[in-house]
């Protein structure tokens, strides 16, 4: 496979616009007053750090949160329902060190092995709302499955 073809996703070509689109945040929705348990899950175990909204927004709850390049806004949602389909596919550099401290922490890791080119597993937040941590493999996958 000629890797030129090959995008920094893995797979398929890269495509730019004269809009020059980037991910800034993900939002994920969360419950009125679950921001304390929230706190728990994404800084006390992932480790990310939580970010100072602004005032006007503070005022609607939740909470922003980072780490490395990712930024996760957690919104309050008055009709919650866990995203169980619906997820973020996060990055991490040691697919397997995250794997052992989430299941050190009693985070249960659900691996899939379906998507060539990387490995990756499946984890729920403290609210059920499903994340997908994935790594590449190295192996070169055509741009055609």
């Amino acid at each position: 496979m000629n890797n030129l073809s090959v995008s920094s996703q893995g797979y398929g070509p890269d495509h730019g616009t004269e809009f020059g689109y980037g991910l800034h945040h993900i939002q994920i929705a969360i419950p009125a007053g679950s921001e304390d348990d929230c706190r728990a899950f994404y800084v006390g175990v992932l480790g990310m750090v939580e970010l100072v909204k602004p005032p006007v927004l503070a005022a609607r709850g939740g909470l922003w949160i980072r780490a490395d390049n990712l930024e996760i806004h957690l919104g309050v949602e008055n009709d919650f329902r866990p995203a169980r389909k619906a997820h973020p596919g996060i990055r991490v550099a040691d697919l397997d060190a995250l794997a052992r401290h989430l299941a050190a922490k009693g985070v249960e890791v659900t691996w899939d092995d379906n998507f060539p080119g990387h490995r990756r597993f499946y984890a729920a937040d403290n609210l059920g709302n499903r994340l997908e941590f994935l790594q590449r493999d190295g192996l070169d996958v055509s741009t055609e499955w």
